[in-house]
């Protein structure tokens, strides 16, 4: 009754004298104990990494807050249809697992609640965030309780960001009185434009103080353990934590496993973007910030934290080492479909030299280093001291507890290593150090050293329970603990500080390194006059044979003339960056004309390094301008790996934002059929085209060359398409799957430009054969390639130019 008589609406000073009145009302009723709802929407509900953490992480949530006078509902959301997404989350509800001190029979009791406070939404549209939205209100007033908030977790991918952004804004925000707490997953952006971006299309639809941007690090328990460690150990690291004391901080992360599985992000990030610029600079953060007064309020902890970010010195090109295992080129050319000579230069390993300009900490090195392939897993912050001491008796007589001379220093190990988990370790011959609740002192494994000392050296301290980074982080946003994830401020400081270097190393090659602990040498480095540079100055031959591989810097483009027009040719690599360059200035220049750009893409593999080279190397590229439209299509759903359209979402859509109504998929699957004339597929696109298109004259269309002549879906042995009205057809492959639709020639001639791609050495052939023939489409389709009024220009790689 009282909620209906909040919303009703009445004129003027009445209805805000009534509002007034309920939202008193309201809060009296709080403040008598009556329960408020709190609505978690996990989106991305049946993603790997909602399987692997984030609902474990929920049911964690709700094991610690539901006794304590909180009551919850679960929303997993995705775009899955209902009834397959219902029997996702089904599965992974019934593997939550509880802590090791709960019996099974009140395990089974305690999921049997959480399943039943969970369901399943597919959301699509506006209208399905609607639809939530009245579900969570009808379920908070039938059970009789006010709404104090809902929690949205964004576990998609970033380019997806600002759609449910608008949604959420639009549709399903809580109502006046509640808060709205909205998790952001990393990436944040790929440099600083890119990450201004993004923080500006959020900006637009959230307040800063709603938004969580996780950095799943900082709930590492030795991570988190850093500012409380400082504070409650103050009088000891006061004289201790600055310039005076500090030899050097290093902070590693270092990995054994490689990028096998996942070199699209790879190619994309690397090792600095997906390490060093993120869990490694928030670390830094809080071992150099200079310690509020009260660590617990998270404003402070972030405005501390933004003046590191403003005192720390430029980088330089000499600031970094870069490596790269040796398989991972061959791995990118299988896993990407890459040319057989292509060499990435993305690095898998980076040793990176900062400073911090300040009164505190000017002149101490901040090593940062991570790597995949090394010789052991693991991750540590290590604080180590300087030693004025001088001791007459030998090493071996030293005591542990009493030396001067024993190395000195603070380690946060965050895991895996030696240790096997969180820890904390304080050298003996520096103090005693006080922990926070939850942590106990604890002895390792006999015979452990751990930085050439044994670990009897050490003070050791581990937490009382280990608890995921997840389930951490999700407390700490429940409870509004801010300063646990990455203010805007903060973001955007961390891609002005290392957005120069990234674009200095752009072209540089990194050092080979064979991976595992052999060679591990290869990759000592060492920082003389504020430069890095590797220990070993000349690496081993690593690949047999005579001279080195050669980089793709050693190769020119070189232009020429086939068929009366331009012809660019080059190796693969090069050809690719050519033609992705070329595809950018034609889309700047139609943008700048018309206001859009309109670009008809080919299908089939040549493509797919030039889509790779696109989505990973352009963040300049006017997308939201851009109509992406297909060349041809096979017959099959657009699900199906056979279709254009689900190689073009693969390796393009997914990981630009091109407005989705900006996508034009052909329509082949139409009333539950493939390609049947009676449907009308081939006229609706052309329709489509002639609406949005203006003249019908796409600004750019890309086509290949196949080895019997054909191009786009247009076939020597399939006459449909090389003449007449029609401007998109049906067509007949010589192979499977042999039903086809396609852009007919006269409407590809119409184009303002027109680039064909032609690579391997399979291409050869046909290549040398066309260079020779005329105007004969019906022999050789590609032969009637000829734009009206545009530009026809061939980019052909080395190996089908020379064979």
């Amino acid at each position: 009754m009282l909620a209906e008589l909040c919303c009703e609406r009445r004129p003027g000073f009445w209805r805000m004298l009534l509002v007034a009145v309920c939202m008193a009302l309201l809060g009296c009723l709080r403040a008598q104990g009556l329960q408020g709802h709190v609505s978690v929407v996990l989106l991305g509900a049946t993603g790997d990494l909602a399987k692997k953490y984030l609902w474990q992480g929920l049911f964690q949530l709700y094991l610690e807050e539901a006794g304590k006078g909180h009551n919850f509902s679960f929303h997993g959301a995705a775009l899955t249809a209902t009834e397959q997404g219902q029997e996702v989350v089904a599965k992974i509800l019934e593997a939550l697992s509880c802590p090791k001190d709960v019996t099974p029979d009140r395990c089974t009791e305690l999921k049997g609640q959480f399943q039943r406070l969970s369901q399943y939404h597919q959301l699509k549209t506006t209208e399905d965030y609607a639809a939530l939205n009245k579900d969570i209100e009808a379920l908070v007033q039938r059970q009789g309780l006010w709404e104090a908030g809902r929690i949205f977790y964004f576990s998609v991918p970033p380019f997806a960001y600002a759609d449910i952004a608008r949604s959420i804004n639009g549709s399903c925000r809580p109502g006046p009185g509640a808060w709205l707490r909205v998790v952001l997953e990393k990436p944040f952006g790929h440099n600083h434009q890119s990450a201004q971006q993004l923080a500006a299309d959020l900006g637009s639809f959230f307040h800063e103080e709603e938004m969580y941007r996780v950095d799943h690090y900082l709930g590492k328990q030795a991570v988190a353990q850093i500012l409380p460690f400082r504070d409650q150990n103050r009088k000891a690291l006061d004289g201790l934590w600055s310039r005076h004391h500090v030899e050097r901080v290093e902070i590693v992360l270092k990995e054994t496993v490689d990028a096998e599985g996942r070199t699209s992000f790879y190619e994309e990030y690397g090792v600095i973007r997906d390490v060093l610029q993120n869990h490694l600079t928030e670390i830094l953060t809080l071992v150099a910030m200079e310690l509020p007064f009260d660590v617990g309020s998270s404003e402070a902890v972030l405005r501390h934290k933004l003046q590191v970010f403003q005192a720390l010195r430029g980088l330089r090109r000499g600031s970094a080492v870069l490596g790269q295992y040796q398989a991972y080129s061959e791995q990118v050319r299988r896993e990407l479909h890459k040319p057989a000579g292509f060499l990435s230069l993305t690095p898998t390993f980076a040793g990176v030299l900062v400073h911090v300009d300040n009164l505190r900490w000017e002149g101490v090195p901040f090593l940062l280093m991570s790597g995949k392939a090394l010789d052991e897993r693991a991750g540590y912050v290590r604080v180590l001291l300087r030693n004025r001491a001088c001791c007459v008796q030998s090493e071996a007589r030293w005591a542990a507890e009493q030396s001067a001379c024993l190395p000195r220093q603070v380690v946060f190990h965050i895991g895996h290593g030696a240790l096997g988990g969180p820890a904390v370790l304080v050298s003996r011959n520096l103090f005693r150090p006080a922990l926070p609740r939850g942590w106990e002192e604890a002895a390792g494994p006999p015979g452990l050293r751990l930085f050439g000392r044994p670990l009897s050296d050490f003070h050791v301290y581990r937490p009382e329970r280990e608890q995921d980074a997840y389930s951490v982080l999700i407390s700490r946003i429940f409870h509004g603990r801010k300063d646990s994830f990455i203010a805007t401020e903060s973001l955007l400081a961390s891609w002005a500080f290392w957005t120069p270097l990234l674009d200095s190393l752009a072209r540089e090659a990194p050092r080979l390194y064979p991976g595992g602990a052999d060679h591990g040498h290869l990759l000592d480095f060492e920082f003389s006059g504020g430069q890095l540079s590797f220990s070993v100055q000349q690496a081993e031959q690593l690949v047999p044979g005579p001279g080195s591989a050669p980089t793709p810097s050693d190769f020119q483009v070189l232009k020429a003339t086939y068929r009366d027009g331009p012809l660019v040719t080059a190796w693969a690599e090069e050809l690719i960056a050519k033609l992705a360059g070329d595809v950018e200035a034609a889309a700047v220049r139609a943008v700048r004309r018309s206001g859009q750009f309109h670009l008809a893409l080919s299908g089939g593999s040549s493509p797919v390094a030039l889509f790779q080279q696109l989505a990973m190397g352009h963040y300049a590229f006017p997308w939201a301008r851009t109509h992406l439209w297909l060349v041809d299509e096979r017959c099959v759903p657009l699900w199906d790996p056979e279709s254009n359209f689900q190689g073009l979402q693969t390796h393009l859509l997914q990981h630009v934002r091109v407005p989705h109504y900006n996508v034009h998929p052909m329509p082949v699957h139409r009333h539950r059929r493939l390609c049947a004339e009676e449907d009308r597929g081939a006229e609706a696109y052309a329709e489509d085209i002639a609406a949005l298109v203006a003249n019908s004259s796409f600004d750019l269309v890309l086509l290949g060359m196949g080895a019997d002549g054909h191009t786009a879906s247009l076939f020597p042995q399939s006459p449909a398409g090389l003449e007449g009205e029609p401007l998109v057809v049906l067509t007949e492959s010589p192979s499977g799957p042999r039903r086809r639709m396609s852009l007919s020639l006269p409407l590809i001639n119409r184009a303002r430009r027109v680039a064909v791609l032609v690579m391997g050495r399979l291409k050869r052939e046909i290549a040398l054969l066309v260079s020779r023939v005329g105007h004969e489409p019906r022999k050789w389709p590609i032969s009637g390639v000829r734009p009206a009024s545009g530009q026809l220009v061939w980019y052909m790689d080395y190996e089908a130019f020379l064979g």
